[in-house]
């Protein structure tokens, strides 16, 4: 069965600056739990916000290291997802599924990427 990965999308501005409710948590652990037991999640995890992390570049043959946060990013990746799916409407639907857990006042954007294989 193919394997996607659902990279979480969001304005680190615009985002909650208390984070995700203790009832958003809830409903999204809940559906990881779900997802868990029909074999469907394979790995999950937020990420630390861009100002902890560090941007590695290669052009021209050179590299260069950029401490965060990153200013010019206006969407960056917040988390993602590996899921096992039978096809890319499947991986959708559940990808669908977990947007709906958050808040209207979110704005989380997933792009859905099926993994090469070998």
């Amino acid at each position: 069965m193919p394997r996607y990965l659902s990279m979480i999308r969001i304005d680190e501005n615009n985002a909650p600056a208390e984070g995700p409710s203790p009832e958003l948590m809830q409903r999204m652990g809940e559906l990881i739990e779900e997802m868990t037991k029909a074999g469907v999640m394979l790995d999950t995890a937020g990420l630390k916000p861009t100002a902890q992390g560090v941007r590695v570049r290669y052009e021209g043959g050179e590299l260069s290291v950029t401490d965060g946060p990153f200013t010019e990013s206006k969407e960056v990746v917040g988390g993602y997802a590996i899921v096992q799916a039978k096809d890319m409407a499947e991986a959708v639907e559940w990808t669908k599924r977990f947007l709906k857990v958050h808040e209207a006042h979110w704005t989380v954007t997933c792009e859905v990427r099926e993994i090469e294989e070998g």
